[in-house]
């Protein structure tokens, strides 16, 4: 049976509703001694519209923008002005070491021809689970290993995660690009 009018007013009314994030290091640290924080999956971090619970048990109404990626750190703003601080929570990954780092950027190269989310570290890779990617890592000759860590993966070269072609925001990262790659050429005109 589903909730009654009443019951669905009350869990509104009693949820803290966020509407509003600001980037990591947005806010002095001072402003955020009070803040609570909101631990979150990578899929829950990708979703702009969710409930979800604080560790207390109280509810967190999320309505982002569409196309929202929260990272580890980010502050969410709620309508009755407090803040929540969004952490990565851990969660079961494949961890790609090498024996040097020309086998491990040929891990990556590997894997991002397979456009899967992929978090680069020093000396280390790390990866949802996945058999295939796990078979074709080994017979590259790099290290796999099954851990339980926050996935904190790229965002992409221009910060918004990855696209095609078709999606609506080509015109604006090929602007971008164009704007650097002209940068480049003008920097190394002037030398």
């Amino acid at each position: 049976q589903g909730l009654t009018d009443s019951t669905t007013i009350f869990l509104i009314l009693t949820m803290i509703t966020v509407t509003k994030f600001l980037r990591k290091g947005s806010l002095a640290p001072a402003i955020l001694r009070q803040a609570r924080e909101l631990t979150m999956t990578l899929d829950e971090r990708r979703r702009a519209r969710q409930k979800l619970q604080l560790a207390d048990g109280s509810d967190v109404g999320l309505f982002l923008e569409h196309g929202v990626v929260l990272q580890d750190g980010d502050i969410l703003l709620s309508e009755d002005n407090r803040f929540l601080i969004v952490r990565a929570a851990k969660q079961a990954l494949i961890q790609v070491t090498a024996p040097d780092q020309q086998a491990l950027a040929r891990a990556a190269y590997h894997l991002g021809n397979r456009h899967v989310l992929l978090e680069v570290g020093v000396d280390y890779l790390h990866v949802e689970p996945d058999p295939i990617l796990e078979q074709m890592l080994r017979q590259l000759g790099v290290t796999v290993s099954h851990i339980e860590a926050p996935f904190l993966p790229e965002t992409g070269a221009y910060g918004g995660g990855h696209k095609h072609g078709h999606d609506e925001t080509f015109a604006e990262d090929y602007a971008l690009a164009q704007e650097a790659y002209h940068a480049h050429e003008h920097g190394h005109q002037l030398s």
